[in-house]
């Protein structure tokens, strides 16, 4: 059998506070045993089951054409579930993917890339169960709403984000014109505790920070549309909460950390800072840089 990556701590109680670093000393530290290869493609993604506790040791990983579902099992090997082949060989190279469920609390991965089509597959069943079109652009990045996970958001070269009913197959919102990105969408992410907040940020240089709150109904309809998804009456959201400019480049990757938002562009650095919004006021608000981490050669 092929050699499998596993990652053994081999010191420390890793409880220490870190403040201003991302190496503390007496952390937790890993060392690499042996490496798993998958095919000949660059992997983009991975991403554990965290929509679903039953799965709790289930991952998937995506690149190429590919998405691979596998099990970490107890003695650090890995099993290999089941593997989904695009049939667009040629234009589809998978870039993001994310667990979702759907009302029953079926498994299911989404996962889309650069032929602009986000895929379904049912992970109960094997097969694919719905490819959604919708973005105009490959697509760079999926998240799943951590409190409803029949939820999930994309963000795309198109310039927009979008917010989608896995269940339904239904684009509920578009995050996108006047006051939306001005280049392409390169990272999304969900408020883990307040599912209306969304924050985005691409190569304008710029985080924006996004409410869903005026758009309840919309949501509410998505699970009892019963009519073609293409007939729904699709929200296009204009004006983010605020617009952050917290990196002098383009920023490649945003995390809600709490009420805190981490981010990353070019400069070796991952910034932790506090979004401060009105709710009252498109585009009005304030940033506190709260910590900066240099990470070298990122």
């Amino acid at each position: 059998p092929a050699p499998i990556t596993r990652l053994v701590p081999v010191q420390g109680l890793g409880c220490e506070a870190a403040v201003g670093s991302l190496v503390p000393s007496g952390s937790r530290e890993f060392k690499l045993c042996s490496k798993h290869t998958e095919g000949k493609h660059p992997l983009h993604a991975i991403g554990f089951n965290f929509a679903d506790a039953r799965y709790y040791d289930v991952f998937a990983t995506a690149g190429g054409n590919r998405v691979t579902t596998y099990r970490g099992l107890p003695d650090g090997n890995l099993a290999v579930l089941q593997a989904y082949i695009d049939a667009d060989v040629d234009a589809q190279s998978f870039y993001t993917l994310s667990w979702a469920s759907d009302l029953a609390g079926t498994p299911l991965l989404v996962a889309a890339g650069s032929n602009r089509v986000i895929r379904v597959i049912n992970c109960a069943t094997g097969k694919l169960f719905k490819s959604l079109i919708g973005h105009g652009g490959s697509i760079n990045e999926i998240r799943t709403q951590p409190l409803k996970p029949s939820l999930f958001i994309s963000a795309s070269k198109d310039e927009s984000v979008r917010l989608w009913n896995v269940h339904t197959g239904i684009c509920i919102l578009i995050f996108a014109g006047t006051g939306g990105h001005r280049h392409d969408v390169l990272s999304v992410d969900f408020h883990p505790s307040d599912m209306h907040q969304i924050a985005s940020c691409g190569i304008d240089n710029t985080v924006k920070i996004w409410s869903m709150k005026e758009f309840r109904p919309y949501v509410q309809k998505s699970f009892t549309w019963t009519d073609l998804p293409s007939k729904f009456p699709t929200k296009v959201v204009q004006f983010p909460l605020m617009t952050c400019v917290v990196h002098s480049n383009y920023v490649n990757c945003t995390r809600w950390l709490g009420d805190f938002i981490l981010s990353k562009s070019v400069e070796n650095e991952i910034v932790l800072w506090e979004p401060k919004t009105k709710e009252q006021g498109h585009g009005e608000g304030s940033i506190d840089v709260l910590q900066k981490y240099p990470v070298p050669d990122c």
